[in-house]
């Protein structure tokens, strides 16, 4: 037995010193590093609590990157999992090209997300992009969708938003396929209407994995990173600064790097949060919690 437990300690080896050495350790030096001022220019100095002083009462383009983030956040979570679970109630029918439908719905999720941006970057061109060309067919001169900044954000989000449905989706119609059947059999012997029957027995019985949705759902969606880079670099302006991008900027582009971890944990710290908050409130709406 003694033998058998040191086999079992051999094979978890590997993964152990891997998470030791390329997660566990690189966390705890950028947590070390978020109290000095750290950068490639000059020698690094022991500061305490200034970069998260400076964070919260010096720094305007922090707040304006909460915002944003928070912004991204509430329109696109909520978007995603009425689209997801509307979606997956379509595609759990069966009907002629279903297969196909799921298949296309999921390959944007294999997709590079520097290619899915670099695309849909050519589609949203100001000048010979194929929405502002479709636009001029009737007359309507097409705004600069990347560019305005009204209108950055919200592309950023639909952009996204096309990117990512198949997960979602696919979690959700496993979730659906799982209710059983006799529910609804009951549900229609009592002449109960489809909403009805949503609202009474599919939803109560499907929020676990919804509860699992809203969760990743939000704090993917406060990592974005990938297509603010692609499609807008941020801009204009700082309109669609977000964390990940911020931090990007202040550490390889400035070489702040004691300051950007400082904003990596502030993020790290929201995230814990709003997964706490949610996890603590569950079981209010959590059916069989």
């Amino acid at each position: 037995m003694q033998r058998e437990k040191w086999y079992g300690y051999l094979f978890i080896s590997p993964m152990v010193l891997g998470y030791a050495l390329f997660l566990l350790g690189p966390i705890i030096a950028a947590f070390g590093m978020s109290f000095t001022n750290w950068s490639l220019i000059k020698e690094e100095e022991f500061i305490g609590l200034a970069n998260y002083a400076r964070a919260f009462t010096q720094d305007p383009v922090f707040w304006n990157t909460v915002w944003n983030s928070f912004y991204f956040s509430i329109v696109f979570v909520p978007l995603n999992i009425a689209l997801t679970l509307g979606l997956a109630l379509l595609l759990k029918e069966k009907i002629w090209g279903v297969s196909l439908f799921r298949t296309v719905l999921f390959t944007p999720v294999v997709t590079s997300i520097v290619v899915w941006a670099v695309v849909w970057k050519y589609i949203f061109q100001t000048d010979n992009g194929l929405i502002n060309s479709i636009l001029h067919l009737f007359d309507v001169t097409g705004p600069a969708w990347l560019y305005n900044l009204s209108l950055a954000m919200p592309t950023v989000i639909l952009v996204t938003l096309l990117k990512g449905l198949g997960v979602n989706m696919v979690i959700f119609l496993a979730a659906l396929n799982e209710v059983p059947q006799m529910y609804y059999e009951a549900a229609t012997i009592d002449g109960a209407s489809r909403w009805k029957t949503f609202r009474n027995v599919t939803l109560p019985l499907i929020t676990p994995s919804v509860f699992m949705v809203v969760v990743i759902t939000m704090i993917g969606s406060l990592k974005v990173f990938g297509q603010i880079y692609v499609l807008t670099g941020g801009g204009p302006g700082t309109s669609t600064y977000v964390f990940v991008y911020y931090i990007y900027q202040l550490a390889f582009k400035m070489y702040e790097f004691g300051y950007a971890s400082a904003i990596s944990f502030i993020l790290f710290f929201i995230i814990l949060m709003l997964t706490l908050l949610q996890w603590n409130l569950r079981r209010r709406w959590v059916h069989n919690e």
